[in-house]
């Protein structure tokens, strides 16, 4: 029996895993003949792009109820280390340390938040990069609202003005409101560049500073953190902010087990594959999502988003057993590329090409960003082994809808 292990159950892993699966069907195989695991540190598949959100109730979905109907098996284990000339996976299971040998691998383990060595940073400051983190910081906004009036109660510092950073920043007052810190606030994005949304672009930013501005979201631009406190935080012009809430959201870098790998990686830390997700001069081994950068059109390589980890991942998982049992691969193109910016009460953003000209904004882009957010990136949620497959295509969906207005 063959045995092909996905490392990560997000939106690349879940993908490839369903993926490898539907093609497996497809072949006539059955679990006998190859056997399809996925490892993850967690039972459950996040769908992390909504973790800045006030609502947490429906983004972690378990993954026996994805996984165990198209007979994919999973296992809980933290990845210490892969061989590639060996083809074995060093793990830390609730048993001890194990040895997993693949014959096929795709490498989903995503990104993580950068955390800089900063005083306090660790021992003080909040996140929204996994489930737990954003569960982490709605206890303590919760607290917070169950306390009495003190110096920064009402005051959030938010770290990083990309576009995580913005979409904390403006969900912020409806958090606050809905955690019981009724009456004034203050919200406040510090970034070290000279303008919020550095890398959006010069068409999205003025409605960007519109919004923030219609929310009194107040910005410290051209600053950077000098140390993080219980009670604030320091900037390197000399101000300190006092605020209880310290939210870090200063960029992302792949995965570091992508340097288990030889061969090139990107400024990111991202693995680089071809069209069809095969890394570079390593044999049996694809990678799909955030860990990995792949040039989609012939010019432009993926960016970490759910937009490009779930069709890499479907590719992903198609493509390894094809390579598997010999036969052709299909490679991955993607000809259009969107981004639509959650602006909190004020709205939204939608932006078309990779110029980011504004489409739509207020209520018409909400409307899109719910329809992304809410179901659009969901798999099939009714245990249908039909219609997992069927998502599982190795296809790229359309552009989202957009509604009218600007």
């Amino acid at each position: 029996m063959a045995r092909i292990v996905v490392l990560g159950a997000g939106f690349a892993g879940l993908w490839a895993a369903i993926g490898a699966a539907r093609k497996r069907d497809e072949i006539g195989a059955s679990d006998r003949d190859i056997e399809i695991r996925v490892i993850d540190r967690n039972p459950y598949h996040n769908i992390r792009v909504r973790n800045y959100e006030a609502d947490l109730g429906e983004v972690a979905l378990p993954l026996p109820r994805l996984l165990d109907p198209v007979g994919v098996s999973h296992g809980l284990g933290e990845v210490e280390a892969i061989d590639p000339a060996r083809r074995e996976i060093s793990l830390v299971t609730s048993a001890g340390a194990e040895t997993l040998h693949y014959d096929r691998l795709v490498l989903a383990l995503g990104s993580e938040v950068m955390r800089p060595d900063i005083p306090g940073l660790a021992a003080h400051a909040f996140d929204v990069d996994t489930y737990a983190a954003a569960l982490r910081l709605e206890d303590h906004l919760v607290s917070l609202g169950r306390s009495a009036s003190s110096p920064g109660r009402s005051t959030v510092a938010v770290v990083g003005a990309g576009f995580t950073g913005i979409e904390v920043a403006t969900e912020m007052p409806d958090r606050l409101a809905r955690a019981g810190i009724t009456g004034s606030h203050r919200i406040i994005l510090v970034d070290p560049n000279p303008a919020v949304g550095a890398t959006i672009g010069a068409h999205a930013r003025p409605v960007i500073e519109t919004a923030l501005a219609s929310l009194d979201v107040e910005t410290r631009l051209g600053v950077r953190v000098a140390s993080v406190e219980a009670a604030g935080v320091h900037l390197n012009s000399g101000e300190f902010v006092a605020a209880q809430t310290v939210i870090w959201c200063a960029g992302m870098r792949a995965s570091p087990l992508a340097a288990n790998f030889p061969g090139g990686r990107d400024r990111l830390g991202r693995l680089l594959v071809d069209p069809y997700m095969r890394v570079a001069d390593v044999g049996g081994v694809f990678a799909a999502g955030d860990v990995a950068s792949s040039v989609i059109d012939g010019l432009h390589p993926t960016v970490m988003s759910c937009q490009f980890a779930r069709p890499m991942g479907r590719f992903a998982g198609h493509n390894v057993v094809a390579d598997l049992v010999g036969l052709p691969m299909l490679p991955l193109r993607i000809d259009w590329y969107v981004t639509v910016l959650d602006l909190g009460g004020w709205g939204a953003l939608y932006t078309e090409g990779w110029d980011r000209e504004v489409r739509t904004t207020g209520a018409a882009a909400k409307a899109t960003k719910a329809t992304i957010n809410r179901k659009r990136i969901y798999p099939p949620l009714t245990g249908s082994r039909d219609e997992l497959f069927a998502a599982a295509a190795p296809t790229v969906q359309a552009p989202p809808p957009t509604y009218g207005g600007r």
